[in-house]
């Protein structure tokens, strides 16, 4: 993101002007230097792609910052067109209106921990898709296997003794069985890392605590707490169930209800875990 369209509404009037500018720390300094006060100054972006670095950076220039959940921006139903402009003029708006709903920004400490649980989550996703390759390759050669469950101590015996009478398909083979490896060692590495900072600051405090309800361990309890950050935004178990994306979808009218799969919206970090 190169640039920053900035909406701009000042006391007393109702059409925001449109500014763009550069996205880097010299420009917005600029930028908000412009303004005589910035103490009287109140901003907001939606949160994305590009972290809190403008929110941290704002904060530190005595700017009053929100970051808003892009989800809850409010949007009118025949509002189909979508560009940076309008998307500026619309948050002004409803900035100002105190109709969007902000988020709780983590600390550097709390924003580099919960990167590293993500990190986890990447490998596992990246060893998954090396077993989903290796058993394609194994089923395409007619190698199946018939003893129960995959990826135990049995099926792995079964499947490093698996030989072929074509070179290549030994050296494809061994590049597959090379490559889930190399994500086990990565995963090993990340998880004793993370063992670590279960017992440190900045989330050691809430890592004990859930850590007393059964079935959570210290693994699990590190992930909830990186993910959530800030527990008391959830006025109910519901409401933590839906920001995990583990409460059904429904569509109701009139007498009629229908509910469907869970949702899968929100932070998919904490329902996979």
């Amino acid at each position: 993101m190169n640039a920053i369209v900035v909406g701009v509404l000042r006391p007393g009037e109702e059409i925001p002007t449109v500014d763009r500018i550069f996205n880097d720390e010299p420009s917005i300094r600029r930028f908000v230097g412009r303004f005589a006060d910035r103490r009287m100054l109140s901003a907001c972006y939606e949160a994305g792609p590009g972290g809190y670095d403008l929110y941290r950076l704002l904060s530190s220039m005595g700017v009053d910052c929100d970051v808003v959940a892009p989800s809850r921006v409010p949007k009118g139903s025949a509002d189909r067109v979508k560009t940076d402009r309008r998307d500026a003029i619309r948050l002004t708006r409803l900035h100002r209106a105190g109709e969007l709903t902000t988020i709780r920004v983590p600390t550097p400490a709390e924003e580099a921990v919960r990167d590293l649980v993500r990190a986890r989550g990447d490998v596992l996703d990246d060893r998954k898709r090396t077993q989903q390759r290796l058993n394609a390759l194994l089923l395409r050669h007619g190698r199946i296997w018939r003893g129960g469950s995959k990826w135990t101590l049995t099926h792995r015996q079964w499947v490093n003794g698996q030989v072929f009478d074509e070179a290549a398909l030994n050296q494809a083979l061994a590049t597959y069985r090379g490559g889930l490896q190399a994500r086990e060692v990565e995963l090993a590495a990340v998880e004793a890392e993370l063992d670590e900072w279960a017992a440190k600051a900045p989330l050691a405090d809430t890592v004990a605590r859930l850590g007393a309800y059964r079935g959570i361990g210290q693994l699990t309890g590190l992930t909830l707490a990186a993910e959530v950050v800030d527990w008391r935004r959830f006025a109910s178990a519901r409401a933590f169930m839906g920001f995990c994306g583990l409460v059904p979808s429904e569509y109701s009218s009139g007498e009629r209800t229908h509910r469907g799969h869970i949702t899968k919206a929100g932070s998919w970090g904490c329902a996979r875990r």
